[in-house]
């Protein structure tokens, strides 16, 4: 019987990801993190209609004995989703490799994705998958790119977008890791050559169309920005807004933006949980409803002028299942035996390019959430 280990397995997208991969049969699967009680009685709420067996585990990440505590486990795979990435190292990572297990993470840290390949070999030579990045981006983001790549000679720009609804759920450690950054430089490819942006400024208005319509978004620094320039030969720009549907709240994080721009403040971070709380004051406002957009410009292969915008809508409060999607298809496909693809059996990579769009599909269709394309 596999051993599967989420760690943070109660948290806002690691109980998303525990409850459907409670539906596979012949797993056991481990919900584990620091605090046992939020663990346990996660395993009271599924257990009645779950397939696999469940036990929760209470394990710290930082803990001096966790890399024992993972072996003794022998897990088949494990599923990091105890962010925020920002400033973690790969004990995590290294421990499965270690250990001989699978290892998938949803992070959103830009030097935590781009770099797990320096496990690369250590994790050929265990015989182990390493994947980070098994999120909306670059998972379900370069899933996008891929499929619409071949209609295109020269691709000019990627701009990709993300807006959800104000009553989306909101995850600490996903704040912790946007204040981060915000009003600090990041490197950009724009113009054709790299260059500094600004977290969480440059803000514009941007119509989602009719279901969603216009949403502000700013600057967030997630790993497209470093992998898609090279992956795609991109010429002129790749980049990346995501924002808050409630004008006053995305409008206070520019403030805040600036602030730490001017140096005023170094680091919103520590205060995260506060902002959290105040944000909350405002969930009876706004919708539940939330978008993703991708839209690539250039060249068709008659050297004519092309562009694709692909949206993605999200009614029903379902906007926070779609950053764990592509860890669930990931997760499913190595119990079932899935090779996934030859060259990739093993190794640690970046989640680039190891989806195909299609594999979203039924997802999508059992949470509601459909999408639009149009061409030009």
């Amino acid at each position: 019987m596999k051993r599967l280990v989420v760690l943070g397995g109660y948290g806002n997208f690691g109980k998303r990801i525990v409850e459907n991969l409670a539906g596979v049969e012949g797993i056991t699967l481990v919900i584990a993190g620091r605090n046992m009680k939020k663990a346990s009685r996660l395993v009271e709420n599924l257990k009645l209609t779950a397939s696999a067996t469940l036990h929760p585990l209470e394990i710290d990440i930082y803990a001096e004995d966790f890399k024992a505590q993972l072996a003794d486990l022998s897990p088949f795979l494990v599923i990091h989703t105890s962010g925020p990435f920002q400033g973690q190292d790969y004990r995590v990572p290294k421990a499965c490799i270690e250990c001989g297990a699978h290892y998938i993470d949803l992070a959103d840290d830009r030097r935590f994705v781009c770099d797990i390949s320096l496990l690369d070999g250590q994790a050929k030579e265990k015989g182990v998958f390493i994947v980070s990045g098994a999120s909306s981006v670059p998972g379900l983001s370069s899933a996008v790119v891929d499929h619409y790549q071949n209609q295109f000679s020269l691709i000019d720009s990627i701009d990709i977008s993300i807006a959800p609804g104000n009553k989306a759920e909101r995850g600490l450690a996903t704040v912790q890791a946007i204040l981060s950054y915000t009003g600090h430089p990041i490197k950009v490819f724009k113009e054709g050559h790299w260059q500094d942006a600004y977290g969480w400024m440059d803000s514009k208005l941007v119509d989602f169309g009719q279901f969603v319509g216009k949403r502000h978004l700013a600057n967030v620094d997630v790993p497209d920005l470093e992998l898609f320039p090279h992956r795609y030969h991109v010429s002129q720009q790749v980049s990346f807004q995501a924002g808050l549907e409630l004008p006053l709240l995305h409008l206070t994080m520019v403030g805040m933006a600036y602030l730490s721009k001017t140096g005023l403040v170094r680091n919103w971070a520590p205060l995260s949980k506060m902002i959290v709380n105040t944000s909350d004051l405002f969930l009876s406002f706004g919708s539940d409803e939330g978008a993703m957009q991708v839209l690539i410009s250039g060249k068709d292969n008659n050297d004519d002028h092309k562009k694709v915008k692909w949206i993605l809508f999200a009614p029903k409060g379902n906007g926070p299942y779609i950053p764990t999607l592509s860890t669930i298809i990931l997760a499913r496909k190595l119990l079932c035996n899935d090779s996934l693809n030859s060259m990739l059996a093993t190794g640690a990579t970046p989640c680039a390019g190891l989806l195909k769009l299609p594999d979203f599909t039924s997802y999508f269709d059992a949470l509601s959430i459909f999408s639009e394309e149009t061409t030009c």
